[in-house]
């Protein structure tokens, strides 16, 4: 089964990006057969920066993502959307990728279920 969240809020704030996190290394933990995508887009590209500290009473993200990425989980970022922010250039979590609209497409289609948060 291969299985696409997007992501579309920043780390903390909310908690769309938390939740879509538990659910896509709750997926790889309990169907070790899956494949499961991150794509991270507006404000969830910084998601994927290093190094954060965490607000008091939040959940730390970058290990949420480090875990994922553990498990063969992938974790895409929007291009564009990095670059909207002044962060395509800056260092990037291990194993976060930049990607593009062409592979969300890519991924979409061939994507058994699709998840939004």
């Amino acid at each position: 089964m291969k299985t696409l969240i997007i992501i579309n809020d920043a780390p903390y704030g909310t908690e769309k990006a938390y939740n879509g996190l538990r659910l896509a290394n709750q997926i790889l933990k309990d169907y070790e057969s899956s494949e499961v995508t991150v794509f991270l887009m507006a404000d969830a590209v910084t998601c994927a920066l290093p190094n954060q500290k965490t607000p008091n009473g939040y959940y730390n993200i970058e290990r949420m993502l480090k875990s994922l990425i553990q498990k063969n989980g992938k974790v895409k970022i929007c291009t564009s959307c990095a670059e909207a922010r002044g962060i395509d250039q800056i260092k990037r979590i291990e194993g976060a990728e930049l990607s593009t609209m062409k592979e969300l497409a890519q991924l979409t289609a061939e994507s058994d279920k699709v998840v939004t948060f």
